[in-house]
């Protein structure tokens, strides 16, 4: 076991292992000096006692640096970059209570309860706490026991606040969220803004703030409305390696959502929808397909959202579907997949929710599922909202938009996109980079025919237009224009309307074409008139046509080596542990230490103690409660204890086929036997629709018997006659019965028969 810092922090333990009671307190001479060679060894020695780390992470160190020389600082690390630790463990080494200032009361809660699980004496005051409970917290800071204390802005700048902050040493304040107080921000609150009246209310404490997503603009802004003087900008590495982006255009939404959560069954994953119907809708899918999701968006109660937070918090869900209102409260480190069922309305949007995968440093999946038509809806959204376009909302909804559309590293794009160089060729994390996206062989002469074709339309129309003009439609409003008599009329007929739509997408993305226009028509830009004459490098995708996944470089913070059924079995019990305790699973111990657990199975506190993630406290409250099922797994099992690394390879998991979210909408009513009419009028469908539907559900349940919707002898007389529809065709049959039997009964009954028998038939006409 690693010893306790003797006569720096004072120690002790706790029956309850979770409920905080040890405080930590600190005597004038172990404060911290700000200057001197040793300024950081305290602190380092802090981050191995409580928190079981070796080392800082990137720009850490030099954040905590500006900390403890009493500086005012503004520091920029990606979500999982570990900001918390560098105004925590410093607060830990130096005279006083630092003041943390956080936006939601969820937020504070996790976070304050996971440094009391590593014996930290934090609090927080916010609406949730009784009079008695917050008058316990003012008796703890008045006796110096209280080395940290979260607060909200519109809290701490309250008079009565103020007034009792002056009563006792301030160490520093740390803003967290930093990005709330700049109206270029993506979160702009305006009760940020006050925090300004920090600097002339405590001349002697520094304020240092944080945040994940900040561009130069908005880094700008922050210094500025704070007032922060001389402040040392720290800016990390935007570019998070443990993550890999895919970027798909929406082609059956529902099942590239569940591609995504079958990858990662059993882990914990969020799903983000734009609107709230989507939410409920998709929530309700995926339970309905075995999937435990909830619902979280800004329409429930706060109850409701409570509940569902708590339940992915805890892991009794294992899928949080929502709306942007979910994200900045949630404190939970091992979030193995982010899918977004729709485009974010902004990069830094993008960052900051895709962030929310892997804080633990483990490789998590962040996938995005794009239309054109997000575009359309996040443009109605903002409509009436002046300081959305002020705030320039629809030049960060263009930026996302390109960048979804662009075959281009993803990583380099994110990173480059906040200003930073991004050295590398192949990010070895990206659809693009894994070769995934098929591109087409001679992309120059593609565009060409399709900058010809907005060329011969006089640029007078939309992609829509353009695109039907190349597929060759003959419609009446295109026959009336006299485009089909253009020379590029029909020019890419046999690829489709789809394909030809993305690949005008995907020229205006790269700048070769623009929208102009309430109408937004489709014109040529100039480096598209110099494409025309073969001078530029545009990359167009094969639609629907993704090549196999390679896998990616594994990292020792991966499962090689690792056991899974002891990592479930550790998991299991980490849960029954934080359910008794009514806190976070993470708290207990984050999936990175439970993978290194199962992976190198420990046999004595000594062995555990060495354990990434492990400090004194945890080590001591936990250490036997977890070798005992270490050890009675490895028993069982025949493994070997004390080991470094065992590969073991990963199993992927089979891709399921799903009907659509709509579809699975209706499945209820078909198990309360309701008719097909019956179901289209209670969902506002045409009866051919729901039609649709119920060959979904007959698919999904494999149901063989069509009689609750077909009388006996029509069944029996269309399977009389299946070799007409040997051909792959039901348009033959339809005609043998001239008409007495419709297409709908022909392709229920036949759907019934594929589930019992496994016959080359299609539903094509």
């Amino acid at each position: 076991m690693r010893s306790s810092v003797s006569g720096r922090i004072g120690s002790g333990r706790s029956d309850d292992p979770l409920a905080g009671k040890m405080m930590m307190t600190q005597d004038a001479s172990t404060a911290v000096s700000p200057s001197g060679a040793g300024v950081m060894g305290p602190v380092r020695q802090v981050l191995q006692d409580v928190w079981g780390y070796d080392s800082f992470r990137p720009l850490q160190e030099a954040s905590i640096r500006s900390v403890l020389d009493r500086r005012d600082s503004l520091t920029v690390l990606p979500t999982g970059g570990g900001k918390s630790l560098c105004f925590q463990s410093p607060a830990l080494c130096m005279d006083g209570m630092a003041v943390v200032v956080s936006p939601l009361i969820s937020l504070m809660k996790d976070q304050v309860d996971a440094l009391r699980a590593c014996g930290v004496a934090a609090a927080f005051i916010n609406s949730s706490l009784t009079q008695a409970e917050k008058q316990s917290v003012a008796e703890q800071i008045r006796a110096g026991k209280t080395k940290l204390l979260y607060v909200a802005p519109e809290r701490l700048l309250s008079s009565r606040m103020l007034d009792f902050l002056h009563q006792t040493t301030i160490s520093f304040f740390a803003i967290d969220e930093a990005h709330c107080i700049s109206n270029w921000g993506h979160d702009f609150r305006p009760e940020y803004r006050g925090l300004r009246v920090l600097k002339e209310q405590f001349p002697a404490a520094a304020v240092h703030a944080y945040t994940a997503t900040a561009s130069q603009p908005v880094r700008d802004d922050i210094v500025n409305q704070l007032g922060l003087e001389n402040a040392e900008v720290l800016v990390g590495d935007f570019d998070r390696p443990n993550l890999t982006y895919r970027m798909l255009r929406a082609n059956g939404r529902l099942q590239q959502v569940v591609d995504v959560i079958e990858r990662h069954r059993g882990e914990s994953g969020i799903v983000y929808c734009i609107s709230r119907k989507e939410v409920e809708r998709t929530a309700a899918a995926l339970n309905q397909l075995g999937t435990v999701a909830l619902p979280y968006h800004a329409g429930m109660s706060d109850e409701d959202r409570k509940q569902s937070q708590d339940a992915f918090i805890k892991e009794t869900c294992d899928v949080i579907v929502a709306t942007v209102a979910f994200g900045m409260g949630i404190d939970k480190s091992n979030v193995r997949f982010v899918v977004h069922a729709g485009m974010p309305k902004s990069i830094e949007h993008y960052q900051q929710e895709s962030g929310r995968a892997g804080r633990d440093g483990l490789e998590s999946e962040c996938v995005l599922i794009y239309s054109g038509g997000d575009v359309v809806t996040w443009k109605k959204i903002m409509q009436g909202d002046a300081q959305a376009t002020a705030g320039g909302a629809l030049q960060s909804l263009e930026a996302i938009n390109q960048l979804c559309g662009s075959p281009v590293c993803r990583h380099k794009a994110l990173v480059e996109y906040f200003g930073q160089p991004y050295p590398h060729e192949n990010c070895g994390a990206c659809d693009v980079c894994l070769d995934e996206i098929q591109l087409v062989d001679d992309p120059i002469t593609l565009s060409q025919k399709i900058l010809s074709c907005v060329l011969r339309v006089k640029e007078r129309f939309g992609a829509s237009h353009v695109a039907k003009v190349l597929v060759g439609s003959t419609e009446q409003r295109i026959v009336q224009l006299g485009h089909d008599k253009l020379s590029t009329h029909g020019l890419l007929a046999d690829d489709g309307l789809d394909a030809v739509r993305m690949w005008i997408d995907q020229l205006v993305q790269q700048s070769y074409l623009q929208r102009t226009g309430e109408y937004q028509l489709v014109s040529l830009s100039e480096s598209g008139r110099r494409l025309l004459h073969r001078d530029g490098n545009p990359r167009l995708s094969v639609p629907g046509k993704a090549k196999r996944s390679r896998s990616r470089a594994v990292s020792v913070d991966s499962w090689d080596g690792v056991d899974r059924g002891l990592f479930e079995a550790l998991r299991s019990k980490r849960s029954a542990i934080a359910s008794e305790n009514n806190v976070p699973a993470y708290i207990v111990f984050g999936d990175a230490t439970l993978r290194e657990l199962a992976r190198v199975r420990p046999t004595t506190l000594e062995a555990f103690g060495k354990i990434k993630g492990v400090g004194d406290r945890k080590l001591a409250d936990f250490g036997e409660t977890f070798l005992e099922p270490i050890r009675a797994y490895s028993e069982t099992h025949q493994l070997e204890m004390d080991v470094k690394t065992v590969p073991a390879p990963l199993a992927t998991a089979p891709r399921a086929v799903l009907p659509n979210a709509n579809s699975i909408s209706a499945f209820d009513h078909f198990r309360r036997g309701e008719s097909i009419e019956e179901v289209a009028e209670k969902l506002g469908r045409a009866v051919s629709t729901v039609v649709g539907y119920l060959q979904d559900f007959l698919r999904q349940e494999k149901i063989t018997d069509p009689s609750p919707w077909v009388d006996k002898s029509t069944r029996d007389s269309i399977l009389a006659n299946l070799p007409l529809v040997a051909e792959g065709r039901i348009k033959p049959m339809f005609e043998f019965f001239e008409g007495k039997v419709s297409y709908e009964a022909i392709r229920i009954v036949l759907t019934c028969h594929q589930n019992s028998e496994t016959p080359a038939v299609s539903e094509a006409e």
